[in-house]
C-alpha cells in the first residue's frame, strides 16, 4: 500500500503494510538507506509486519525526488550522496513526527511506536529517538554518528543528542564494515553506556555493510531474531 503522509512541505509517500489478520497491532518505521525506499527496505517492512505490526516506510527524499528508488550502482550511489545533501535534521524529525501521527490516527494500531533503520535510515532513527521518544530504537549499520559531515549530523555530532533516548535502542553493526570503524563503534557504545541508555550494541564478527540487504548473508538470521525480540520486548 502506498499511503499519503501530510506534513508541513506537503503530501510524503511510503510503503505501508500490515499483518494480513485483523485486529490492533503495534506499529514501526521503517527508515530507508541511501538509495531511497527500495525493494530491500519494503521486503524489511514485510518481514517487520509479519511479526505483527503495522510497518510504514516514509519516502524521507520526499521533497527533492519523490519516489525516487535508485540501483546500487555508482551512479546510484551518486545521486544517494547528492540526495542525502538535500535533508535536514528539522525536515527528518518533521517527517518522522507526521508518520508517528499517521500511524496513531489509524484503527488497527495499539498506538506503541517504534523504528528500525538501516544505514543512513539508521542514522535518521537515531536521531529521531533522541527527540521523539520511541520504546525502542533498532539501528543497523549508522555511520556518520560522530561528525558533522552531513546535513542531519549537524550543527553539533548526532551522537551528542543521545542523552534525548528515552527507550531503548539496539545498535548492529559488522566488524568489517567499512563506512563504520572500530573508532566510531566505540565512541558510539561508550557515549550510550555514558549517558545511561539501556542499549545493546551488537558487533557481528565478519561481517560487512548493509549486510541486511544480501539475500545470502550468513548474518541474516541472528539479526533477525534481534530485531524481534527488541520490538516484541517494547512493544507488546
Amino acid at each position: 500500500m502506498n499511503p499519503t503522509v501530510l506534513t508541513s512541505d506537503g503530501p510524503m509517500g511510503g510503503y505501508l503494510v500490515r499483518p494480513a489478520g485483523d485486529g490492533v497491532y503495534p506499529a514501526v518505521i521503517v527508515a530507508h538507506q541511501l538509495f531511497g525506499l527500495t525493494e530491500d527496505v519494503r521486503a524489511v517492512a514485510d518481514r517487520i509486519a509479519g511479526m505483527g505490526y503495522v510497518v510504514l516506510a516514509p519516502d524521507y527524499y520526499h521533497r527533492a525526488d519523490p519516489g525516487v528508488e535508485l540501483p546500487a550502482t555508482d551512479e546510484g550511489r551518486a545521486r544517494g550522496f547528492e540526495l542525502i545533501a538535500t535533508l535536514s535534521r528539522t525536515g527528518v524529525l518533521e517527517d518522522t513526527r507526521a508518520a508517528v501521527d499517521y500511524l496513531a490516527a489509524r484503527d488497527d494500531t495499539s498506538g506503541a511506536v517504534g523504528m528500525v533503520g538501516l544505514s543512513l535510515g539508521g542514522h535518521l532513527a537515531y536521531l529521531a529517538a533522541t527527540q521523539l521518544g520511541f520504546p525502542i530504537t533498532v539501528v543497523l549499520y549508522a555511520g556518520w554518528l560522530t561528525g558533522t559531515d552531513i546535513p542531519v549530523s549537524s550543527p553539533e555530532p548526532t551522537l551528542d543528542l543521545t542523552p534525548g533516548i528515552k527507550g531503548k535502542l539496539v545498535y548492529i553493526v559488522g566488524d568489517r564494515d567499512h563506512a563504520i570503524t572500530e573508532e566510531q563503534r566505540t565512541a558510539i557504545a561508550e557515549r550510550l553506556r555514558a549517558d545511561g541508555i539501556r542499549h545493546e550494541m551488537v558487533v557481528l564478527a565478519g561481517a560487512p555493510h548493509a549486510f541486511l540487504a544480501q539475500e545470502d548473508s550468513p548474518y541474516h538470521a541472528e539479526t533477525w531474531q534481534r530485531i524481534e525480540r527488541a520490538l516484541a520486548d517494547e512493544l507488546a
